[in-house]
């Protein structure tokens, strides 16, 4: 075979999720107890009455976060809600956090411990114990691998797979304001960098700038949805993009999807800072990341119970495989939908 035919493909042409699945092709388990290893928020492990659920995620300085602009305290809060909100996603409950820390010269005693200060913030909000980690040095600046461990009862695991043709397609929150709060931070380091502008404007935005650099999850959706009685049929946190995590669902659950464009929410802050950029507010919105908000679908006789939840939209349908997945807009028209979210 000659050498132009046997190409070896790049990462960035089968991208991250190709990557993930290229990598899960050759992974065999062999314990009874691994119910679940890769492809979901996070392993599942059968430990007997219920289950336990593992995540892990890695952030790297200069890929995940910029500390001119990201304080070391948000950014260890940031990084517990990472770990955590996986496990939410399973609809379980989060108990245990590890950190992995590699840190260069650069930082000092006290650095260190604004990091760790908020960690332990987002731990005592959100009812988790740091029970251990690992410390290194680094030549490459800070990465933080964050390990979190939960249970959820065997009847009441949520995977990304369980979506059926006619469920509905419901969220948390509003969706892109992440995105254009990095987008704000980055404008304002570029001044500083190219004409020496030492103080940022910020004012007005401070929503955005929030949910980029401490953002929440929403635990009490979760409560709600329990207390009505409803278990969706599949659940995702969006991080990667609304696109692109509601894809995921798609291509695991076999199914296809519709939402409708003045469906999505899109908060005002958001909308008048996309303006400003000259974007359209639905591209953050759909391609964004970060947002850290809930994905789930539930069957449609169910529409009525899930009205009672305050915090949650219902921005469109499922449909069946190969039917296609489209925005639909005001007047009808469909577009498909692009999944161009972090990769």
């Amino acid at each position: 075979m000659k050498k132009s035919e046997n190409k070896i493909k790049s990462i960035e042409e089968i991208g991250k999720f190709g990557l993930i699945s290229h990598i899960a092709e050759n992974v065999k388990t062999g314990n009874k107890t691994t119910i679940k290893g890769i492809g979901d928020d996070s392993a599942i492990i059968d430990s007997g009455k219920n289950l336990t659920l593992v995540s892990t995620d890695l952030l790297l300085e200069g890929i995940h976060f910029n500390l001119i602009y990201t304080p070391l305290k948000h950014l260890g809060y940031k990084a517990v809600i990472r770990g955590i909100s996986d496990i939410y996603a399973m609809n379980g409950t989060p108990g245990q956090v590890m950190i992995a820390l590699g840190i260069s010269s650069k930082f000092n005693l006290e650095q260190v411990e604004d990091f760790y200060e908020g960690i332990s913030l987002a731990c005592k909000k959100y009812h988790v114990d740091l029970v251990g980690g690992d410390i290194t040095s680094s030549l490459t600046g800070m990465t933080i691998g964050v390990t979190s461990v939960g249970t959820v009862e065997k009847n009441k695991l949520v995977k990304r797979d369980g979506a059926r043709a006619n469920d509905l397609i419901c969220v948390t929150g509003d969706f892109g304001a992440s995105f254009m709060g990095l987008q704000l931070l980055e404008r304002e380091r570029k001044l500083f960098v190219r004409e020496k502008v030492t103080q940022p404007d910020l004012a007005g935005f401070e929503y955005v700038i929030g949910k980029q650099l401490k953002p929440e999850f929403p635990v009490s959706t979760l409560t709600e949805l329990r207390k009505e009685e409803i278990t969706p049929t599949s659940m995702i946190d969006v991080t990667d993009g609304l696109a692109s995590d509601l894809l995921q669902i798609c291509r695991l659950s076999d199914t296809c999807c519709r939402i409708f464009y003045s469906k999505v929410p899109i908060d005002y802050e958001t909308s008048r800072l996309a303006e400003e950029f000259n974007i359209d507010p639905m591209t953050p919105a759909l391609n964004g990341g970060e947002d850290f908000e809930l994905l789930f679908t539930i069957p449609l006789g169910q529409a009525g119970k899930i009205k009672m939840i305050e915090s949650v939209k219902v921005i469109g349908h499922m449909t069946s495989s190969g039917s296609g997945n489209y925005i639909v807009g005001d007047d009808g028209s469909e577009v498909e939908i692009p999944a161009q979210g972090w990769k």
